[in-house]
């Protein structure tokens, strides 16, 4: 028994050494498109096969992100109002979102009143009532924050109410075998059965509200990102177009990274029985 544990033991590091590769596989893949695909583009762009009005290369994106971010700074403002414009919607699509999916998830009458108005402003193009929502809440902060919940809103209720589904499925029939009160139930089966979907509801939720923000800024604003990428296109400058949309995805990427990582933490609360 000895030896068998001493094999175990010894085995076990071999089957480490396994995953380290694969958990670099994604990071090293990534960094080798960038290092193929920013050669490439700039060689393109210095031939002319593909003019700069139309193209910006990288290096003079990045000459640009080195102006307007720490030589004139002209960049930080806009940064600082987009930021504030997503974290108030997303904050707010959250505190309604995840109550509103609970309680949909819980209650199927609910359900039934309210699931036609979800799924019609869903199907409705955000940037459609974007002149409505202009007319009602006018250019302000309101605005620009309701644009971003209208955005987010729906995926976290969708999800939300995905966990407490999932919980009945599996759980429930269970805790009822006992007798347990209906708030128990809640709180110590649909609760936790839910929180892995809650944060997927959040990392589907920021990739949305930063389509919100960008949407508001077109149309309702004078500082922000999207006001920085739409005032730059109507003065032919690309590299500053592409600097602020690069801006938007590598928040994109970092932040749907990050709730990721907490997602595969709390992978653990959902419950099982087996």
């Amino acid at each position: 028994m000895v030896q068998t544990r001493t094999l175990v033991h010894r085995g076990h590091p071999g089957r480490r050494s396994h995953k380290f590769p694969r958990r670099g596989e994604r990071l090293l893949f990534g960094l080798i498109g960038f290092v193929v695909v920013l050669p490439l583009w700039e060689i393109v762009v210095q031939a002319g096969l593909i003019k700069r009005v139309t193209l910006s290369s990288p290096s003079l994106i990045a000459t640009a992100a080195v102006n307007d971010l720490f030589i004139k700074g002209t960049l930080w403002p806009h940064l600082f109002a987009s930021s504030q414009y997503f974290v108030l919607g997303l904050g707010l699509a959250l505190l309604t979102g995840v109550p509103l999916g609970l309680s949909l998830g819980l209650f199927r009458r609910l359900n039934f009143f309210l699931d036609p108005w979800l799924s019609a402003i869903y199907a409705t193009p955000t940037i459609a009532l974007v002149p409505l929502i202009v007319l009602v809440l006018g250019l302000g902060l309101e605005s620009k924050i309701f644009i971003v919940w209208l955005e987010a809103i729906f995926v976290v209720v969708v999800s939300t109410m995905a966990g407490v589904r999932a919980a009945e499925a599996r759980y429930l029939d269970l805790a009822k075998s006992f007798r347990a009160s209906r708030w128990l139930m809640f709180q110590s089966v649909i609760v936790p059965s839910s929180f892995p979907f809650i944060l997927t509801a959040l990392r589907l939720g920021t990739t949305r509200a930063l389509v919100g923000v960008v949407v508001a800024e077109f149309f309702s604003a004078n500082k922000g990102i999207g006001f920085f990428i739409n005032f730059s296109g109507t003065t032919l400058r690309t590299d500053r177009v592409m600097l602020g949309v690069i801006i938007l995805g590598l928040l994109g990427v970092a932040m749907g990274e990050g709730v990721r990582r907490i997602e595969r933490r709390y992978e653990k609360w959902r419950p099982d029985i087996n």
